[in-house]
């Protein structure tokens, strides 16, 4: 029976109003990323024989560590550790606690009240509006931006309010902006620094602010950090919680998927103050049984050894220094970011007597269609495409053999910027 013939039972009738009830499958939207891949599909039927550049994926390119693998071989292989994990183990809580201190000079974490793991950061954006949205309740989000916080909070009956992030203001949300009424009501700010897609990093100024604005109007920041440690150029690794203060009103999210190259593994924790820790401990707790052992010793020893991070970083760092220097050759305004490993860049008006482009949308899909490069557009704040440098080369001359490709690419038009 197909999904159509199954629409017309009593099933049907019974999907909740949050994924849009007895009307679940029917919407004839397509999204961004499904209308991303149906271009490249098209695009490489056309071209079958052009390589498709994917500037698009947000995950790395290479496989964890080699000594992180085997850590996972060693443990895995231990009786004591085939069990349930529940809510962690203390030794891969006392390696995260000792990861910030010494990463991010972030003092004073009780690994044993302070830090929770999480089957890696997604899972714990989602869980996060159980432990504190009711009914009219608000989530405060930055668009562009990860969006998993805020479809739960509507899934619970709250409200999200969105605060446009924009070059003008850095990248940074304008908190003085937001109205008194929204922020009285709000019981969430969600936070992501270095930025998903901007690339923008935050500054302790800025994070002061926060922990001001949010004590004011008794709101819980969440600050995601998944690429926290991913950055460049001599601008050392900064966490919210180094900030004074800010354990009082909020939590931080890291994870390993992007900084220790294991996005499978789904690792990562939960730390800052205590009460919300523990209130998140007992919403976790009703909802998976942990992560395996293994994987949290394997972690652990990935937190221990930061130096992976650094090599990591090194590689995106000389990535996007030819990425940058590539499209501002071309005519691009594109500015290396100071962490993460996107490059948010605005896209042009069109081409110089040819097509025009309304969107950023309309960029990214000439890019995939005509020059075979993968982008991901952002129209939530202005027009820009974002860039990914886990692009798939191994070593530095494949590197720039991709680069080379994409500006020589670029460069048999004009664009109107």
């Amino acid at each position: 029976m197909s999904v159509e013939q199954y629409q017309s039972t009593y099933i049907q009738e019974q999907f909740a109003n949050r994924i849009g009830g007895s009307n679940y499958g029917k919407d004839t939207n397509i999204y961004k990323f499904e209308k991303i891949k149906r271009a490249k599909a098209a695009a490489r039927q056309a071209h079958p024989d052009v390589e498709l550049i994917d500037m698009g994926v947000g995950e790395p390119d290479e496989m964890a560590d080699a000594g992180i693998v085997a850590k996972l071989a060693e443990e895995a292989a231990k009786s004591e550790n085939r069990g349930y994990a529940d809510n962690g183990i203390a030794e891969f809580k006392e390696a995260a606690a000792k990861y910030l201190k010494e990463v991010f000079s972030v003092d004073g974490i009780d690994p044993e009240t302070e830090v929770l793991h999480t089957i890696g950061a997604k899972p714990a954006l989602a869980m996060l509006p159980t432990v504190f949205i009711n009914p009219g309740d608000v989530t405060i989000m930055t668009v562009p931006g990860y969006p998993v916080m805020g479809t739960h909070t509507k899934y619970l009956g709250g409200e999200v309010y969105n605060v446009q992030l924009t070059k003008e203001n850095n990248f940074l949300p304008d908190l003085d902006a937001i109205p008194e009424e929204i922020a009285s009501r709000a019981k969430l700010l969600y936070l992501n620094y270095p930025n998903n897609p901007t690339g923008a990093a935050a500054t302790v100024a800025f994070f002061e602010k926060v922990v001001a604005w949010a004590k004011k109007f008794n709101v819980v920041v969440v600050h995601d950090a998944p690429y926290a440690a991913l950055t460049y150029d001599g601008v050392k690794p900064f966490s919210f919680l180094s900030v004074p203060g800010a354990k009082d009103v909020g939590v931080e999210l890291h994870s390993l998927s992007k900084s220790y190259n294991m996005t499978g593994w789904r690792i990562g924790f939960i730390a800052g103050n205590p009460l919300i820790v523990k209130a998140f401990g007992d919403v976790k707790d009703n909802n998976d049984s942990g992560q395996f052992i293994a994987i949290q010793k394997a972690a652990a020893y990935g937190l221990a050894n930061p130096q992976i991070t650094e090599a990591i970083s090194a590689k995106y760092s000389r990535r996007h220094n030819m990425l940058v220097a590539a499209l501002n050759e071309i005519g691009f305004r594109a500015e290396k970011p100071k962490g993460s490993f996107f490059l948010y860049v605005e896209a042009p008006k069109g081409i110089v007597g040819g097509q025009r482009f309304e969107s950023a949308e309309d960029f990214s899909q000439f890019l995939i269609r005509e020059k075979l490069i993968s982008t991901v557009p952002w129209d939530d704040a202005g027009k820009f495409v974002r860039f990914s440098v886990t692009f798939i080369a191994q070593g530095e001359a494949e590197e720039a053999r991709v680069i080379d490709e994409i500006k020589r690419r670029l460069t048999d038009v004009q664009f109107e910027f």
